[in-house]
């Protein structure tokens, strides 16, 4: 018997066919709303193949500050007030858990700042497999695409800074490089961890260097409450100003075609 398949019914077929492929492939739709930009043909730049990037490859006085996103976000107005207050720049790595949970934080992050991939649960992903981490990247990629409106390819954190040659090639296959960090500030160990916003910002200033990448954190820490890293943001940005340093996104390494 054959099944009569209307015009209703062919078009929500083709409806479905085309988020399978932007979920899958990151193929871009064609016709209705707008959608993000997406990178055609996407790959990482050859020589940022194979490898973490743990200091951006630029010279003169230039560092990075990124903010990983994956637990709260409390530290989000603060540290959103001091980067308009100072026009500064900054890059957010966001799990897909935070952008479902905090979505128009996300929205005004993405609408200002360069928004990365930091995956959809933040799992150690040296314990997974290929097939699980591809699905956690995958899913970070289409749930801040469709929330933020931006295409978060290219710029990846692996949770905890857990990586293996392995997983840094299986992220370039996926059109990411990951970013690590030159410093990691500790603002997220919190008071109760023995940091305060003194030892965050001295942290940093002694791991300044042209090209550096500082890594803090958008929450608070669970166990006091404290946001040490927006705390210290002001100082930081203007005692880095005192030393002639000025500020770029990850992206300033990274050009938008291969």
């Amino acid at each position: 018997m054959r099944i009569e398949v209307g015009p209703v019914a062919r078009s929500r077929s083709l409806a479905a066919l085309v988020c399978a492929c932007l979920l899958l492939t990151g193929c871009p739709a064609r016709g209705g709303s707008a959608t993000a930009p997406v990178l055609h043909g996407c790959a990482v730049p050859s020589r940022f193949a194979g490898q973490q990037v743990d200091r951006l490859p630029i010279t003169g006085k230039r560092v990075a500050l990124t903010f990983d996103a994956g637990a709260n976000a409390d530290g989000v107005p603060s540290i959103r007030a001091t980067l308009r207050r100072t026009k500064v720049a900054a890059t957010f790595f966001l799990t897909g858990a935070f952008v479902q949970r905090y979505p128009a934080t996300s929205r005004r992050l993405a609408g200002r700042d360069l928004v990365g991939n930091h995956t959809m649960t933040h799992p150690d992903l040296t314990t997974l497999t290929d097939r699980r981490v591809t699905a956690q990247v995958r899913r970070a990629e289409a749930t801040i695409r469709a929330t933020t409106g931006e295409d978060p390819r290219r710029f990846f954190r692996f949770p905890y800074g857990a990586r293996t040659d392995h997983l840094i090639g299986l992220v370039n296959g996926l059109c990411y490089v990951p970013f690590g960090w030159t410093v990691d500030t500790l603002g997220w160990e919190g008071t109760s961890g023995g940091q305060t916003e003194a030892t965050v910002v001295a942290r940093v200033l002694a791991a300044a260097e042209p090209g550096a990448i500082v890594l803090m954190h958008v929450g608070s820490n669970p166990d006091d409450g404290t946001t040490l890293d927006a705390d210290a943001l002001p100082t930081i940005i203007a005692r880095l100003r005192d030393r002639g340093y000025h500020f770029v996104r990850l992206d300033r390494v990274m050009s938008a075609d291969p």
